[in-house]
């Protein structure tokens, strides 16, 4: 069946604001009684949301304030107003899909005011407008339900619908919508989509590709 509809996630999918959030992270963990060095973060909450973070922390040790959630969304938005890269291809899969005309949407983890904070200055978020979702409102990924609402918005099955993520957060909330997931690995790290049921891609032209628009 012909894709209508591809689903985008956000964070080192879309704009690379990974990096940088590993460092605030570090900091603010450090600050709250559990070192750990940036290269420490992804392998311990990447693909979940801060508040899965914050339960994470406290399990290993942190002591969080009561405004730690406030005080943690403060320092990451401060961090992405400095420049946050956008994933190379992005724009070129973006043209192909319009001239196609094959819509998308993006469904994210993290909060509304966070993806305008990071979108915004590449003219992103004014190309996705009125189809950016969040975990926050319609249920985090590994859960299916955002994904659902998404295509119900759009008018679309799982079989004409395709996701790109990054993390297994992703791959397994399409699986369990059963959607058609690529697993963006650019890193060198094609071990954790395993299990996951989502192909392998390190270029954005490999979905083009793959969705037969090249």
């Amino acid at each position: 069946m012909a894709t209508k509809l591809v689903i985008f996630d956000c964070d080192g999918v879309l704009v690379d604001t990974e990096p940088l959030t590993d460092v605030v992270l570090s900091k603010k963990l450090t600050e709250y009684g559990l070192p750990l060095a940036p290269s420490e973060i992804p392998g311990l909450f990447r693909g979940g949301t801060i508040q899965a973070v914050g339960e994470e922390a406290m399990r290993r040790g942190a002591t969080l304030p009561d405004n730690w959630l406030d005080d943690l969304y403060a320092a990451v938005f401060d961090a992405l107003r400095q420049d946050v890269p956008v994933i190379d291809g992005v724009f070129d899969l973006i043209d192909v899909l319009d001239g196609a005309g094959i819509g998308r949407a993006i469904a994210s983890n993290g909060p509304v005011a966070k993806m305008k904070i990071s979108l915004t200055p590449s003219g992103l978020w004014d190309r996705f407008a009125g189809r950016i979702y969040t975990g926050h409102d319609h249920g985090p990924k590994p859960k299916p339900d955002m994904l659902l609402r998404i295509m119900a918005d759009a008018g679309v099955t799982p079989d004409e619908t395709v996701m790109i993520d990054d993390m297994p957060a992703g791959f397994n909330a399409a699986k369990a919508a059963g959607i058609r997931c690529f697993g963006y690995v650019a890193d060198g790290n094609p071990d954790r989509v395993n299990g996951t049921g989502a192909v392998p891609v390190t270029n954005f032209d490999q979905i083009a590709l793959a969705l037969d628009l090249r």
